[in-house]
């Protein structure tokens, strides 16, 4: 039985049009002249973006990361960026996109014997979770092994069954549009890296947003550890199963670093080309953030996790004290139902509309309010913590609150 932390649900253009440059000096790349605006003219500029009130804290020192972004999940303003929407290599954060667009495609309990050609087209070198020729596979088992072990092998047996890996790219890259996603360009679905394959901090930030709306997606990437299913053998009555442990390191803890209090997933990846990469969500009190790295400069161990903690923590504190420098956009069509949604939910929302407004402005993404119902999970049980609904504004309405424990 999988092991999850604590669990929480949130939400959730104009490509850039210079490529990058080196400046001949630090040996890094530099980010484009002209970057989009989608979210807000300030988040197309380079450099920091940031609008301090009086008795706001100071953004930590020591950030080494080429492109980051900070974000309150629920309102989707952005709290502070830098570069945010620099095209850069995903690694495995594009997983995230790879599991909003098929996870809602394939049933759980479905089984899959898989064949040698699902198999076929990994890289060099690709992080797998050992999925083996000519065994069965529940869905389930391998989105485990997908969000857990960053497994290679599972997306290509998923993509296999999506009805293959040219589907696969051709469905994300319409769902990374449908997002406003527009920096992503999508070559292989596991985010390994490919000759013109980029997105953003922006954008792999949308699509943690948008992936926590479904209730199997939080599930999985909150997942610690799990037992995955081994090689079948003959004469064994049993299949023997074996542990694997989620590699985002603050949800788990490594050497020298803690687990983020509130850290409730998502995706963490690493290439040689990407660097590592990382996007997370955590929450203290009512505020949940999101937050996104991309390739930290910094060669100390575990930067990218400690760059996102100490954004983190400045985003909790730093909250109401800072003016928004941009906006998270709502997709171009909000679903019009959501399979984790508590019964009876509509009767406290308001209706949902069927079109989300476009614009790249933050002014111009106008939603409505929604209402909001705590929930929690205790020995697999749904307790209402919360009697009545509240009513907060929200651009793009969170689904009911769920912890799991």
């Amino acid at each position: 039985m999988a092991v999850t932390a604590v669990l929480l649900p949130v939400l959730a253009g104009t490509p850039a049009l210079a490529d990058d440059k080196d400046d001949g000096k630090s040996g890094r790349n530099q980010p484009p002249a002209r970057m989009s605006v989608v979210g807000g003219k300030r988040l197309g500029m380079s450099g920091t973006q940031v609008e301090l009130r009086k008795g706001a804290p100071g953004l930590p020192g020591k950030l080494t990361g080429k492109s980051w972004l900070v974000a309150d999940a629920e309102s989707g303003d952005v709290l502070a960026s830098h570069n945010a929407h620099w095209r850069l290599p995903p690694a495995s954060t594009l997983k995230m996109l790879f599991a909003d667009t098929v996870l809602p495609k394939l049933p759980k309990d479905r089984e899959h014997e898989v064949e040698p050609s699902d198999l076929e087209g990994m890289g060099e070198g690709s992080s797998l979770v050992g999925i083996k020729e000519h065994q069965k596979y529940t869905v389930h088992d391998m989105w485990l092994g997908v969000f857990l072990r960053s497994g290679n092998d599972a997306v290509h047996v998923l993509s296999a069954m999506n009805g293959g890996v040219e589907k696969t790219v051709r469905d994300m890259q319409r769902h990374a549009r449908d997002l406003h996603a527009d920096d992503t360009h999508v070559v292989s679905p596991d985010g390994y890296d490919e000759e013109g394959q980029v997105s953003s901090a922006y954008d792999l930030t949308l699509f943690a947003r948008s992936g926590l709306q479904k209730a199997d997606f939080r599930e999985y990437c909150s997942t610690v550890r799990a037992q995955f299913p081994g090689e079948e053998k003959k004469g064994k009555k049993k299949r023997e199963t074996f542990e694997i442990q989620n590699t985002n390191r603050l949800l788990t803890g490594d050497y020298g670093l803690n687990p983020y209090k509130g850290m409730a997933g998502v995706k963490n990846g690493y290439t040689s080309k990407a660097g590592s990469t990382f996007t997370g969500v955590a929450q203290r009190g009512d505020r949940v953030l999101l937050v996104t790295v991309m390739n930290p400069e910094s060669e100390e161990h575990n930067a990218v996790y400690k760059e996102s903690a100490a954004l983190l923590d400045w985003g909790f504190d730093a909250a109401g004290k800072v003016e928004p420098v941009g906006r998270l956009i709502a997709p171009r069509a909000v679903p019009q139902a959501r399979a984790d949604s508590a019964k009876g939910e509509g009767k406290n929302r308001q209706e949902q509309p069927k079109q989300a407004t476009a614009a790249a402005g933050p002014e111009s993404d106008k939603g409505p309010s929604g209402a909001l119902v705590a929930l929690g999970v205790t020995g697999g049980a749904l307790a209402v913590l919360a009697a009545a609904a509240f009513l907060v504004h929200r651009h793009w309405p969170l689904p009911d609150l769920i912890r799991r424990r």
